[in-house]
């Protein structure tokens, strides 16, 4: 198979559409699964020679594999992008994947904390230790602002603005964007930066603009978001899983419940399609729950 087209779509990703790292080792990972298929199936030896046969026999092998229909509905949509981009640049003269078409699976409603799972989270992080009260920032920032955690490593101490209480953040495809945060966000990360931040950036002489670090003073990576959130977990009393991705809903799913309009929530998101956004009206259910009360006379 040609190694040169598939370096050449994976630049065209990264330099043309912007993605990010995470985003580009996605299509990367779908690739080399349809690249090992066929290896150990035949062999095909060009792209091009892909027939519309090879891929029902490959939309075969996925489902008897047991993946899942949102990670098949990804691989299909990958491998659809990289003939596209074959056949534009002339490498083939067909896209194998274009009439493929998966049965319609009901989305998953996202999962969110309630307040008072919040409120335990919190009491998780407090003290005077200094990782404690990283913890409680990095907390704090997550939950206020419904960041990414892809916009949270990547946060910098020039985008945070605490007189102002706002942040720029990166998003997707190089959307930058301004969020506001509150009172309990802007004293835990002022607090952050004098007790926690600035001693161990001059204990291990580091020297870089990131925001949240590690107990070493280098930045935080994806990975180290998501093990702090699973070790507050474990400090407190829910005995639930967490992913960074569900405080970013809990700041939705709050925001709405609360009366925001939906196109705020789009915007704070930085969802560039309004039903992206629309997923979160459907997990908002406290509001009917108080007319209902409030209105149905046998309630």
């Amino acid at each position: 198979m040609e190694q040169e087209w598939l370096n050449d779509f994976k630049q065209y990703l990264s330099v043309e559409r912007r993605y990010s790292p995470d985003t580009l080792k996605a299509y990367t990972d779908d690739l080399k699964i349809f690249c090992g298929f066929i290896a150990e199936n035949g062999g095909v030896s060009s792209f091009k020679n892909i027939t519309r046969f090879d891929v029902h026999v490959f939309m075969s092998y996925l489902y008897d594999c047991d993946y899942q229909a949102t990670s098949i509905a990804r691989m299909l949509s990958s491998l659809r992008s990289f003939y596209h981009f074959l056949e534009k640049n002339g490498y083939a003269d067909h896209n194998p994947f274009s009439y493929v078409q998966l049965k319609r699976h009901p989305r998953p409603l996202p999962h969110f904390f309630y307040e008072k799972e919040m409120n335990a989270l919190f009491e998780a992080t407090q003290g005077d230790e200094p990782m404690l009260i990283r913890d409680n920032a990095l907390l704090e920032a997550l939950y206020d602002t419904g960041m990414r955690v892809s916009e949270c490593t990547g946060l910098t101490v020039q985008a945070v603005d605490m007189e102002m209480k706002a942040m720029l953040l990166h998003g997707k495809g190089s959307k930058d964007r301004y969020v506001p945060f509150g009172g309990y966000c802007q004293r835990a990360l002022q607090r952050y930066f004098t007790v926690t931040r600035t001693p161990l950036m001059e204990k291990y002489h580091r020297e870089h603009d990131a925001v949240f670090i590690n107990h070493y003073g280098d930045p935080l990576t994806t990975a180290g978001v998501a093990y702090i959130l699973r070790k507050i977990v474990s400090r407190s009393s829910l005995t639930t899983q967490i992913h960074p991705h569900e405080l970013r809903h809990t700041f939705a799913t709050h925001m709405m419940n609360n009366g925001a309009d939906l196109r705020a929530v789009q915007e704070l998101l930085g969802h560039s399609s309004l039903s992206t956004t629309q997923i979160y009206t459907h997990v908002t259910k406290e509001h009917l729950q108080r007319d209902y009360r409030k209105f149905f006379p046998r309630a």
